[in-house]
Order: structure tokens, then sequence, then C-alpha cells
């Protein structure tokens, strides 16, 4: 079935094989998280010099690192004399360089090459040309956003774009002061679906009364299945009786103090294409960043914010990271139970979307536009 052949009311789908096929995956790898701005740490994970974080972007591991200087950097984690990885261990901390295990090249935490058996021998060997590769690093909402393309694309027409888009400008969300927010929780999700059937899910709300009851308690406009992304700079209300974004509606905690009267009560949910989601509610925020590792797999870290005195009083904060956490597991295994079937004939073609689902080809249309498909 074409577009052409469809009800005005339903729009196409991507074909299963974008969701399976490991060819059409390695052109996103390389077109699309190997090109663009990639949400890859949380800045205050890395809290001190000689701070270290491997992360996964596309067919590259990176090594993301602060330096003396106290500044964050970020480089291919490949040694530049025969191509070992540099770095196996996922995070950690350095004295003062990183030391390949297999000749020994080691290399400063600002990727110059300090050191290397007979390195003095070799005096035209230029230390800062035979460094790591560097990469662009940018930092905003207290996040280390890389970019492994040799000419980065404008932070502002990307990454932050696409918060102005579903909010109507930067400031909304700047409001809410994530860089000075702690780490209240952080669970990880290994999803066995395609990376793009999770976005496809956050952007929608068709499911939410099917899948999500507590979150419709709470929100009991998503029930109608409009999602918040639909609708630019709307935030979905909670219910009359609601007092926080909890599991069972209950009081929150504290209000962060940038939060404007617009925004209290209400939750605002934001896509930054290709792997992040951010999740606002008056007292606390909630960042997805996803991690796509194969057609069929994604790993996906989840990060609970809150002020920094509210975590350090040892306040319980269970309640309150219970409702999304439910939200995942649920929304996790409707991706997963599609993935089932992206091979199947039935859907070779594809599938469709329904009124409350049409920004989503938005998204498809996205996709297509940077990898030719």
């Amino acid at each position: 079935m074409t577009a052409i052949d469809l009800p005005q009311s339903l729009l196409p789908t991507l074909p299963g094989p974008h969701y399976t096929d490991p060819a059409i995956f390695a052109r996103e790898q390389e077109r699309i998280f190997e090109a663009g701005w990639f949400c890859a740490v949380r800045s205050a994970d890395l809290p001190s010099p000689g701070s270290f974080e491997t992360v996964q972007i596309g067919r590259e591991s990176v090594l993301i690192a602060r330096g003396r200087d106290g500044a964050l950097r970020a480089f291919l984690n490949v040694c530049r004399h025969r191509g070992a990885r540099l770095c196996t261990d996922e995070k950690g901390s350095v004295k003062r360089a990183f030391q390949c295990m297999y000749h020994a090249w080691t290399y400063g935490l600002d990727g110059k090459l300090v050191a290397a058996p007979n390195l003095t021998g070799m005096p035209d060997v230029d230390r800062v040309e035979y460094g790591l590769t560097r990469l662009h690093l940018r930092e905003w909402l207290g996040y280390a956003w890389v970019c492994l393309a040799e000419e980065a694309p404008s932070f502002a027409d990307t990454v932050m774009a696409d918060v102005s888009e579903r909010l109507g400008g930067p400031g909304e969300i700047e409001a809410y002061g994530i860089e000075n927010l702690a780490l209240g929780r952080r669970i990880e999700y290994d999803v066995r679906a395609n990376w793009k059937q999770i976005i496809e899910n956050f952007m929608e709300c068709y499911h939410c009364a099917t899948i999500h009851p507590e979150l419709t308690e709470v929100l009991p406009e998503f029930a109608d299945g409009y999602a918040a992304q639909y609708y630019v700079g709307h935030g979905a209300e909670f219910g009359a009786d609601v007092t926080g974004f909890t599991v069972d509606g209950g009081d929150g905690l504290q209000r962060l103090p940038g939060v404007g009267e617009h925004q209290d009560r209400r939750y605002y949910a934001i896509t930054i294409r290709p792997q992040v989601f951010v999740n606002l509610v008056p007292d606390h925020v909630i960042v997805h960043r996803m991690f796509p590792l194969a057609p069929d797999r994604t790993l996906v870290r989840c990060d609970w914010l809150y002020l920094p005195e509210v975590v350090e009083s040892g306040a319980d904060l269970d309640r309150s990271v219970e409702l999304f956490h439910r939200v995942n597991q649920q929304d996790f295994e409707a991706c997963e139970r599609c993935q089932q079937a992206m091979g199947s004939r039935a859907y070779a073609r594809g599938g469709v979307l329904v009124p409350s689902e049409h920004h989503i080809g938005e998204f498809h249309d996205w996709v297509r536009a940077r990898t030719g498909e």
C-alpha cells in the first residue's frame, strides 16, 4: 500500500526493514550519530582532573576526560600508534595521562602525545600531530554534547532549535537550571528494540490510555491520546487532585526556583534529535540518553535530577522516581513487542499513523533526509 492508497486520516510509517536491516543501521550510525551532536555524558559525572568516561557514538568509542585546566575534552578512543583501544574501562580516573597497554604510548589529558618507548630517538614525530584525535565538545544543560564530524553543524540550529521548536525558545528550558541540579537516581535500560521505535513511542500518546494507567491519573489529558509534544509550548496539566509528579499523585519535592507560574503543575516533554528526551516537571527533570548499539538493541540511560539540597538531605525519592520508571518499563516493553514484528512480511511496507501521530511523519522525513533512504 502506498501513501496514495491511504485514507486522508492516515500517513505511512517507515517500512519494516528500516528497523532491522544492518546496512540501514550502519548508514544511520555514519550519517546521523557520527555527523551531528550527540549527548554523551553528564558533566558532573567527571568532577575532577583525570576523571574520564568512554561512550559509544555510532561506530566509534569516544573518550571524554576532564583536563588539568578543568575543561572537558573528547577524543576518539584509539591509540595513534597501532590502533589499540586506549581506554578499556567505562569510567574512572587517571592521575596525569592515558597509557596504551600495548606499546605504552602515553597521552596527556589534553590528548597530546607525551611519552613512548624510544620517542626521543624520533625527533621528527610531532607530539601534537600524533596526539589523540580531538572531537568537538559543547556543554549545555549540564551535559557534554560531542560531534564526530570534521565540521560540526551549528549547535543553535540543531540541538537548541529542537528545544525552541517544542517550547518556543531555549529560555523555557534554561529556567529549570538543569546544569545546577544533582543526580538523584540513574537507571539503565537495555531495550531490545531499534532506536527509532523508542523515539516514535516517546513522541505520541495514542498509547497512553492503554498502557500508562499511573501517568494518565496524574496527567488526565493524556488519556485523550494527544501527547504534550503535539502542541508547541504546551505542557500537560496535572489533574485537579494531583499535588505532585509522583506515582500516586501525592506531594512532590521542593520546587525548582526558576520554574515560572505558567510552568507550575505542568509536564513538558522534548525530543532532541537524534537521541535525547527531556521531561520537565516543577520539582525535577528527567533526562533520557539513548545509545543505539544494534538494529534491534538500544541502551537507555535515564537520569532523575533534583535540587542539590533535596538529594543531600536524604529525602525519599522513590515515589518521584517510580512514576516514570514504570512509564519507561511500559514503553520499552511495547517497543520490544513492535520490534519482534518488524521483520514480518505483514510490515514489509510499514504501518500507518493516525492523526494524533502525524507529527511522527516529520521525524521519519528527518531520518530519510539524512540517510538517503
